[in-house]
């Protein structure tokens, strides 16, 4: 049966989801060239993320915190498009212009306060494996040409 990509995405990172097994289809609509395993460290970062941007003071919540959150949610968007297609160069791209934003972003969120060090060392680091497999990810597509 053809499901939806965002369908086969949620089934992959929730099994339970209508007693799905978490293997992904392989129908001729599913690309299997790229790791799946960065979509998942990216839910994990944003699911992590979000709770810590939603505590900062209001000040900052509806500035700082919602760039954080917004930056997240589109990073993890951008690189589930990617798994699921042929034209992966330009969303990676993007997706690393996202990945350098949110450290920023971080980077900031820690300077003035909103974050602690240990929660920015954490947060920076889930950034630079993230950022690392997209990285990587774009230079296996540079190869294959």
């Amino acid at each position: 049966s053809k499901t939806r990509p965002a369908t086969r995405l949620a089934m992959h990172l929730d099994p339970s989801i209508a007693g799905y097994g978490g293997e992904m289809p392989n129908d001729s609509n599913t690309a299997t060239e790229g790791p799946p395993i960065i979509v998942q460290r990216m839910y994990e970062a944003t699911l992590w993320l979000i709770p810590k941007a939603m505590r900062f003071p209001r000040a900052h919540r509806f500035t700082v915190g919602d760039r954080i959150v917004n930056h997240s949610l589109d990073l993890l968007e951008t690189l589930a498009s990617a798994a699921y297609s042929t034209q992966r160069a330009s969303l990676l791209e993007h997706a690393n212009q996202r990945v350098n934003g949110l450290r920023f972003l971080l980077r900031l969120a820690k300077d003035l306060q909103l974050l602690s060090t240990e929660s920015y060392g954490h947060g920076a680091g889930l950034l630079e494996e993230i950022g690392r497999m997209t990285g990587g990810w774009q230079k296996s597509l540079v190869t294959r040409r």
